[in-house]
């Protein structure tokens, strides 16, 4: 599933996406770290895995 990162902060790594809806949805350090990503700025297109309603993966979006 695709969607836009909306907040990270890098102490925590811990952030939120909005879906192409406009949904925000919180991710968790964990999210972030299977990702393999270092740094995620607001505005890059993203792509996540969820798991009912938790985010399990948020990694870059590659086409």
């Amino acid at each position: 599933m695709q969607a836009t990162a909306y907040t990270y902060d890098a102490e925590t790594r811990t952030g939120s996406v909005l879906l192409d809806d406009g949904t925000p949805v919180p991710f968790d350090a964990p999210a972030f770290d299977a990702g393999g990503l270092r740094l995620l700025r607001p505005g890059q297109r993203v792509r996540i895995e969820r798991d009912g309603t938790k985010v399990t993966l948020v990694t870059l979006q590659t086409f």
